[in-house]
């Protein structure tokens, strides 16, 4: 079975913040950088990388998807700033 990823995207003023899962960390990332995924994170350009776990099977990622969109946004942030204080933009380094 494959591993899956649970990700957090936001906008360059880091006020929008998107949570998604996929397999494939590094294609979803850039297809939401190229504009190819239409909807909310084309309309607010949304798609730094600020945030990402991997876990087991993409059904673990899911979950864990859901779970993260449940939180507060307050939660959210304390979650982004204990992996990544400065919110820097983790594709850079895939």
């Amino acid at each position: 079975m494959s591993s899956g990823y649970a990700y957090i995207l936001c906008n360059d003023r880091k006020n929008v913040l998107y949570t998604g899962s996929t397999l494939d960390l590094k294609k979803r990332v850039n297809h939401h950088r190229n504009g190819y995924v239409a909807g909310f994170t084309k309309r607010y350009n949304v798609y730094n990388l600020i945030y990402f776990e991997e876990h087991v099977s993409i059904d673990a990622a899911v979950m864990r998807e859901k779970q993260i969109k449940g939180y507060t946004r307050v939660k959210k942030i304390a979650l982004i700033n204990s992996k990544n204080p400065n919110w820097d933009d983790l594709y850079i380094y895939m």
